[in-house]
């Protein structure tokens, strides 16, 4: 008898233990559960690489208040110096890639299209400027930063945009304008302000800019051979007969020659107005579209996209998702946007005030759709740099090159680029 009431105690002594340590199993369990453990639930941090270092600071803030809001955690990392693009492919090439990053273009979406997340179906997503979100395959893969747009931007106290509509109203307007001693229109010798921008629009202008790139580099057209690209040639021939020479132009002398009234247009984008800002202008400035082939939009496009890494589970996915409609629906959010990043905003449930009239002028276009796009994120890479420009250099320095044979040794310089 004695033997047996021992055993029962220590059998009475056993089952309690082990319903002890049950028991805290079953609370560490719900206290995972509790702080986001279950990866199909949302994630409780997130974190950003992103390449445009002039807002960081401004991301951090903001990142701050949507911590103290919501409770998850963003973690911004820095990048150092110009190879953003090839830190990211490190970074998610080892599987330690950011929950949200930036694109710049299509070329680079292609080349990382097996980590973006498709946000088609986010309902932000729906409030995109026409033609301004980063796609692939008809699947939204980049929220825009913002938009900037190109154009001439002109004096309207020289200048009346309704007389410049084609090629003819395009010279005659330059004509009078020389003959009143002044310059009419002014390119700087900067490889973008040169021709990157320029070449856009007879690319820009085709039915599908993408087939024709495509087409280009295999050599089944030809620059020389297409409509637009023989326009092309009249009108640098037309600017480089009326006009002051851009090598001997950089973009500081080009925007100061325009605010003192000696140059009556250049060709910039809404991002050239801070240049003026440091000088008495006394005129009204307008942006109006380059009239190649009767062109009358903006050229308008973005320089920055956020995607989100489709290779995290699925609470980080949606917690990357959360952050991205929060920042552009929320008021704090367009605030940020608009006031600290300085972004014309490419939503159009963003109200954007006070802004310059330039970017007044891409604002408005952005959010009717009025606007033709950037191909020349489309173009090779550093096609522009490196094979363009020094076509453009010794056109602009020999008095006897022609605009057609300008062209000519453009598509020698797609051809080398796409080798």
């Amino acid at each position: 008898m004695t033997f047996g009431k021992k055993m029962l105690g220590i059998l009475i002594l056993m089952l309690v233990f082990l319903a002890a340590c049950s028991g805290g199993d079953s609370g560490n369990e719900s206290a995972e559960g509790e702080s986001g453990g279950d990866s199909s639930g949302s994630a409780d941090s997130i974190t950003i690489f992103q390449s445009k270092v002039e807002i960081s600071d401004q991301l951090e803030a903001l990142a701050e208040q949507y911590t103290e809001e919501t409770g998850v955690d963003v973690e911004i990392w820095g990048t150092t110096g110009d190879d953003y693009f090839s830190q990211l492919q490190i970074r998610l090439n080892s599987n330690q890639g950011p929950s949200i990053f930036t694109l710049g273009n299509e070329r680079e979406a292609e080349r990382l299209e097996s980590y973006l997340y498709d946000m088609s179906g986010e309902s932000f997503t729906e409030d995109i400027a026409p033609n301004m979100e980063l796609a692939l395959d008809d699947q939204i893969v980049g929220i825009p930063y913002g938009v900037e747009g190109y154009g001439l931007v002109y004096n309207k106290d020289l200048v009346n945009a309704e007389d410049i509509t084609d090629y003819d109203s395009f010279v005659s307007t330059m004509e009078e304008l020389k003959g009143q001693d002044v310059n009419p229109l002014s390119l700087s010798q900067e490889a973008f302000f040169l021709i990157g921008h320029m070449s856009n629009y007879p690319f820009a202008l085709q039915d599908d800019y993408r087939e024709f790139v495509n087409q280009l580099s295999a050599g089944e057209v030809t620059m020389a051979e297409t409509e637009e690209f023989q326009e092309f040639g009249k009108f640098l021939e037309a600017i480089k007969a009326n006009a002051s020479n851009p090598m001997d132009v950089n973009y500081d002398e080009q925007m100061g020659d325009f605010a003192t009234g000696e140059t009556a247009m250049v060709h910039q984008g809404n991002w050239a107005y801070g240049m003026l800002a440091d000088y008495d202008v006394d005129f009204e400035i307008g942006m109006m579209p380059f009239p190649l082939n009767g062109n009358d939009k903006l050229a308008v496009g973005v320089g920055g996209n956020w995607a989100v890494n489709g290779t995290k589970d699925e609470g980080e996915i949606q917690a990357a998702v959360d952050f991205l409609e929060w920042m552009h629906t929320s008021e704090e959010g367009k605030r940020y946007i608009v006031e600290e990043f300085g972004f014309v905003p490419a939503m159009t449930t963003i109200e954007a005030t006070d802004l310059d009239p330039l970017s007044q002028a891409v604002y408005e276009a952005s959010n009717s759709g009025e606007t033709i796009p950037w191909a020349q994120n489309y173009f090779p890479a550093n096609v522009i740099q490196n094979d363009f420009t020094p076509v453009a250099q010794e056109f602009y320095l020999n008095e006897d090159m022609t605009g057609e044979e300008m062209i000519e040794q453009l598509d020698a310089a797609w051809q080398n680029a796409s080798q």
